[in-house]
């Protein structure tokens, strides 16, 4: 087809087409360009970078021409041609403006503290905003165009809020609602539910969703402020004590994860919560260790009371074991009577993080604390009952540190009472995808940005990339990126990444090309790890914990592949695999 055919075409499509010159002069024009570029005269010897700019280059991600207000244009890709003279090119654009209306709308929807769930006329998910996503913890793309039926499960029995508004047509507000989200999230939410309808066609239904939990610990500081001020001024002590300022920041909520491993970690520390035993959290560096503590904390009737941590690892010896037990004056030049961390966390939580990297002799006075629930400060001889909760995070596993003699045995069996394994991120890549999103808000917030996502390309190298940082390395890419990404783009891609992650488009090209027959691939992976954990299983007699160490893997780990994988250990043990 030659152009002058070609432009008539695009005319009948509603496409303008423009002849352009190298210059940019416009040559030619079809009907529906006149009509897109109204009020601009004849076009036809003007200037397209003066009249559209935008529209005269071509490219992956297009801008759009703002030509009246509210009416946007955008270029399309541009056809094959016969006949164009040479240096004369064939620029088609359309009418966006429902297309920048659309994007100018969820900026504005994306920046709503509320969470917003749009669906359609089936009940089927056909948007979340960002609060929507960070408040659920689930990953839009595992989402939309699924029922939510499918994804929300109600706790109390009750109707879902949005099934029953399309139903009768009706707003629901001010609900209370209870649910769990497919990944095993729950929630205690108050809604307000309208239905959509357009000339008396039913289109859908939203809510709009505010976190009941985060209001009631509003609330509760609102109540703490104005407790002290009433009693800031009284002379008598107050009978009720009020909450510490001393207090943990994470909640089990803010934990990002939506993996079996991850899911079961959480239950287990909220049922752990409530007890006051001691817990020993081990994880690589970056895995989340005390937002794990902070949550444990929080969860326990200890809430109230102070949570203090400390770095065993940041502090010289003889500075540790006063800043545990305090000083009393005198005890060495320039020291003054202070109480320790442990004073100052009675009634509440004392995190040791690095715990394997405490000295041993200091390791013994610990021991003797964590035994009979009283210190002595240094210099002093008056002995001083605590109660404080002790928790503690070490980042090499466990064993090792008592094979290496770093942890003293005793010691370690008095703070591991409970023992929680967080799974390094290369473990749990599902995770990788709503962890990027929930940094990215988290980002958006903080840089003023508008970034929506990573794009398939990053989200295939973080695939592949190994995270020897974990979480804390994922953030720190994600931050990098959304330091450097110009403010037009909309989602990060390769080129934005650190260096020791990024791999240019050309290397990920070929290692697609060099993977074509990926689900043939991923199942024959699958079937060699089965067959291992089966072999690995039945040389040491069925026993988990033994190989998970053989394995070099987390007991948790272990167990959430022979889940996966459908593996029945006693059957396996009796022959019939």
């Amino acid at each position: 087809m030659d152009y002058q055919e070609a432009m008539e075409l695009l005319s009948q499509c509603s496409l303008g087409a423009l002849l352009i010159a190298e210059d940019s002069m416009i040559i030619k024009a079809n009907g529906m360009a006149n009509s897109l570029l109204h009020g601009k005269g004849r076009l036809e010897g003007l200037y397209l970078c003066d009249i559209a700019p935008a529209l005269c280059t071509e490219s992956e991600t297009p801008a759009y021409a703002n030509t009246a207000f509210g009416e946007y244009l955008l270029r399309c890709p541009t056809p094959v041609v016969k006949g164009l003279p040479d240096g004369v090119a064939l620029v088609v654009f359309r009418n966006a403006s429902n297309d920048a209306c659309h994007d100018m709308l969820m900026n504005v929807v994306n920046r709503m503290s509320e969470a917003v769930v749009l669906c359609d006329t089936e009940g089927r998910i056909w948007l979340l905003n960002d609060a929507a996503v960070k408040l659920d913890g689930i990953s839009t793309h595992d989402v939309l165009g699924k029922t939510v039926e499918d994804v929300y499960v109600m706790l109390d029995g009750s109707e879902m809020a949005i099934p029953r508004v399309i139903r009768d047509r009706k707003p629901l507000t001010n609900l209370r609602q209870y649910y769990a989200t497919r990944y095993g999230k729950s929630m205690d939410i108050i809604s307000n539910n309208y239905p959509i309808v357009q000339n008396g066609q039913m289109l859908g239904a939203y809510n709009l969703i505010t976190d009941m939990s985060a209001l009631e610990s509003l609330h509760k500081k609102v109540i703490d402020l104005q407790d002290k001020l009433l009693h800031s001024s009284d002379k008598a002590p107050s009978p009720k004590k009020a909450k510490s300022p001393l207090t943990a920041e994470y909640h089990f909520n803010d934990i990002i994860g939506r993996s079996p491993a991850m899911c079961d970690i959480v239950t287990k520390c909220q049922r752990v919560a409530k007890s006051d035993s001691s817990v020993m959290i081990y994880g690589e560096t970056g895995t989340g260790k005390e937002l794990f503590a902070q949550s444990i904390h929080n969860a326990s009737r200890r809430a109230d009371g102070p949570f203090l941590a400390i770095n065993c690892a940041a502090i010289p010896e003889n500075l540790l074991e006063s800043l545990l037990f305090g000083t009393e004056k005198g005890a060495y030049t320039g020291a003054e009577r202070r109480p320790g961390l442990f004073e100052q966390a009675s009634g509440g939580t004392l995190l040791l993080d690095e715990i394997n990297s405490m000295n041993i002799g200091l390791q013994s006075k610990l021991l003797r604390v964590l035994q009979e629930g009283r210190i002595r400060r240094v210099g002093g001889s008056a002995e001083i009952k605590v109660d404080v909760r002790v928790l503690s995070n070490i980042n090499i596993p466990p064993q090792r540190a008592l094979s290496e003699n770093i942890l003293r045995a005793d010691l370690f069996y008095r703070l591991s009472v409970v023992t929680v394994t967080i799974p390094p991120l290369r473990e749990r890549k599902e995770d990788i995808s709503v962890l990027s999103k929930h940094f990215i808000m988290k980002c958006n917030q903080q840089l003023t940005r508008t970034v929506r996502d990573i794009d398939k390309y990053t989200l295939e190298q973080f695939y592949s990339y190994n995270w020897p940082g974990n979480v804390r390395e994922l953030q720190h890419a994600i931050e990098h990126a959304m330091n450097i990404i110009p403010y037009d783009e909309v989602l990060i891609t390769p080129e934005y990444l650190p260096d020791n992650i990024q791999n240019t488009p050309e290397e990920i090209a070929r290692s697609a090309e060099e993977n074509v027959d990926t689900e043939s691939l991923n199942s024959s992976v699958k079937e060699f790890e089965r067959q291992t954990i089966c072999r690995i299983l039945i040389e040491n007699n069925g026993n988990i914990a033994a190989s998970a160490r053989a394995m070099q893997m987390s007991r948790q780990n272990l167990q959430y592949r022979i889940k996966r994988y459908q593996i029945d250990v006693k059957a396996l043990m009796n022959g019939a695999h």
